[in-house]
C-alpha cells in the first residue's frame, strides 16, 4: 500500500476554541489511483491533503507512507520524503515569477541534486508529455492560466514522484481549459502509472476518477470505487 491513513486526527487552536479540521479518518491509497476528495467548502480536503502530503502532521493518529510511519518525522525528514517522492499541484500554481516554463519544471531536479544533461532530458521530455514545449522559454506573467496549470503539473511530475497530490486543480480555470488539464493528468495516470489525488469541486473530475472519497465536517462519509470505462 502506497498510503495508509489510520484514525487520523488535526485540531487546530483558533483563539480559545479548538477547530477539529480532521476527524479520525482512516483509508488506504494503492499504487495508480486516481482518487478524488469532494465536500463543501470548509470539509476539510485541504488538511485532509496537506496530512497525506507531508505539509503537516495529526495530532493524532498514524499516517503510514510505503509501510513506514510518518506520523511525527521531523521537518527535515518530511521534506527529504516530499523532495524526492511527492508532487504537488495548487490551484494558484505557485509558480517563480522569474524562471521561465522550462526553468519552474527543472527545479526539483536542481533540488534533487541531478545532473544538467538529466535535467535537460526530463524536462523536456515532460514538456513535450503535458503539451507546452512551445512555451518553455515564457516566463508565468506571459502565459494563460491553463498554460501555467500544464507548467504545475509538469513541474509536480518531472522528478518521477510515487504520488501526486491536487488540491482543486480546475478552480481558476475556464471550462474549455480546465478540461483539458483533466485529460492531461487522466492521460498520465493510465499511460505513466502516476498516482493522483484531488480535492475538488468539479463535477467532470468526479465522472472520471476511480474512486471517490467524500469528506464532510472532517470525516469521511463515503468512499466509492468507481468503474473509470463508463461514459
Amino acid at each position: 500500500m502506497l498510503l495508509n491513513l489510520e484514525k487520523v486526527k488535526k485540531d487546530y487552536a483558533l483563539g480559545k476554541t479548538t477547530v477539529h479540521a480532521i476527524r479520525e479518518v482512516s483509508f488506504s491509497i494503492k499504487e495508480g489511483e486516481f482518487a478524488v476528495i469532494a465536500g463543501p467548502s470548509g470539509s476539510g480536503k485541504t488538511t485532509l491533503l496537506n496530512l497525506m502530503g507531508l505539509l503537516d502532521l495529526p495530532t493524532s493518529g498514524k499516517v503510514y507512507f510505503e509501510g513506514n510511519d510518518v506520523s511525527s518525522i521531523s521537518e527535515s525528514e518530511a521534506t527529504n520524503i516530499r523532495k524526492t517522492r511527492v508532487g504537488f499541484i495548487f490551484q494558484t500554481f505557485n509558480l517563480i515569477p522569474v524562471l521561465t516554463a522550462f526553468e519552474n519544471i527543472e527545479l526539483p531536479l536542481i533540488l534533487k541534486g541531478k545532473k544538467e544533461a538529466d535535467r535537460e532530458k526530463r524536462t523536456k521530455r515532460i514538456l513535450k508529455e503535458t503539451g507546452i514545449s512551445d512555451i518553455a522559454s515564457h516566463k508565468p506573467d506571459e502565459l494563460s492560466g491553463g498554460q501555467r496549470q500544464r507548467v504545475a503539473i509538469a513541474r509536480a511530475l518531472v522528478s518521477g514522484p510515487d504520488i501526486v497530490f491536487a488540491d482543486e486543480p480546475t478552480a481558476n480555470l475556464d471550462s474549455e481549459t480546465g478540461m483539458q488539464i483533466i485529460k492531461i493528468m487522466e492521460k498520465l495516470n493510465k499511460t505513466e502509472g502516476v498516482t493522483f489525488v484531488f480535492s475538488t469541486h468539479d463535477p467532470r473530475l468526479f465522472k472520471i476518477a476511480g474512486r471517490k472519497l467524500e469528506l464532510r465536517d472532517g470525516r469521511i462519509v463515503k468512499d466509492v470505487v468507481q468503474n473509470r470505462n463508463k461514459k
